[in-house]
């Protein structure tokens, strides 16, 4: 006899063990990728010699070729790697020795999906701010800044003064939700700069002063209450940033 009650279905398992093996994946790839990396920094892929195929990576390193190819295909956003259609993959830079000098081990993939997430977060916060701040977060972010440039002077890492001009912009957007985006990846970000901050201080004043130019450029839109012209120049800044990583020598692949 029908009781004319639905039978109650649960939802499939396929939605989350597929999501499981993506996270494997982009796990496994992220080794691979700083395997790569670290193997070019010291020199055993050498500046426009070719890696080795696919085929042979991935039988080494005991991947997927298509965790492979996730890793080369960071590479190249890095501007580390260079491929040829048909040829294969060709080292174009050799990042400096000090990136894993100063990067926690396991760090660097991480690292720059922060500065992905910055750029976002970050050059929206300093439009909002350059349209609502007030004087007195306009002087608090001034204050971050001059702190900086004591850094610059003094040569001292300044890590504490980037994150508080940076914490300041976004205080200025008047929307706490940027605060909270930006306080969940707080580790993640003073990773970032410390690693970005160190790197300088082995350059030249002249790049010190080239870096401090970009929180200036910043500072100005913001007082200037110009929108675009702080978003863009925010995202440069942390674009710049996420490329300065990965400065060093280039070849001509």
């Amino acid at each position: 006899m029908a009781t004319g009650k639905r039978a109650i279905e649960f939802p499939q398992a396929a939605a989350p063990v597929r999501a499981a093996r993506e996270t494997r994946d982009r796990t496994l790839a992220d080794t691979v990728y700083e395997n790569i990396l670290s193997r070019i920094v010291r020199g055993d892929f050498p500046v426009g010699e070719k890696l080795p195929t696919e085929h042979d990576l991935s039988e080494e390193m005991g991947v997927s070729r298509p965790v492979l190819r996730q890793a080369l295909k960071q590479l190249r956003e890095d501007g580390v790697v260079v491929s040829r259609q048909g040829s294969g993959s060709f080292v174009r830079r050799k990042p400096e020795e000090a990136v894993l000098d100063f990067a926690p081990i396991g760090s660097i993939a991480d690292i720059q999906r922060t500065f992905e997430f910055r750029a976002a977060i970050e050059g929206e916060a300093a439009y909002l701010a350059a349209q609502r701040r007030s004087e007195r977060e306009l002087r608090q972010i001034q204050a971050a800044l001059e702190e900086l440039d004591r850094c610059v002077r003094t040569g001292e890492l300044g890590v504490d003064a980037d994150e508080a001009f940076h914490a300041a912009v976004c205080a200025a957007s008047d929307n706490h939700y940027f605060m909270s985006a930006r306080n969940s990846m707080k580790a993640n970000i003073l990773t970032g700069l410390n690693l970005t901050r160190n790197l300088s201080l082995t350059k030249s004043q002249e790049r010190l002063v080239m870096v401090q130019a970009e929180h200036d450029a910043i500072y100005e839109a913001i007082a200037a209450r110009d929108g675009e012209a702080a978003r863009a120049a925010m995202r440069g800044h942390i674009e710049n940033a996420r490329r300065r990583v990965f400065e060093g020598d280039i070849g001509h692949a």
